[in-house]
């Protein structure tokens, strides 16, 4: 039985691994490979972090806006203050 095209691909690509697997250069580089694709996990967690993070700081930006207009559009309120009474004296 003949094999098919995708069927040599697939053998030749397990020997080339074999071998690659055997080389202490090709470990190494495959290691690498490896501890690089760990940090890219871990890099794009602290990116969705910081997402998260400027969502909250965006909405909380939003609401001081919302405060500080309320503040400006009420007038202050006016102090209310006694007149010291004058003694007289006799």
């Amino acid at each position: 039985m003949a094999k098919s095209t995708l069927d040599r691909l697939a053998s030749l690509g397990e020997e080339v691994l074999d071998k690659a697997s055997q080389n202490p250069a090709a470990h190494r580089i495959l290691q690498g490979a490896m501890q690089l694709k760990d940090r890219v996990d871990d890099l794009s967690k602290r990116v969705r972090g910081l997402e998260q993070m400027e969502k909250r700081l965006s909405q909380l930006e939003k609401r001081l806006a919302k405060l500080e207009y309320a503040a400006k559009k009420k007038p202050p309120a006016a102090k209310k203050t006694t007149a010291a009474k004058k003694t007289s004296s006799k």
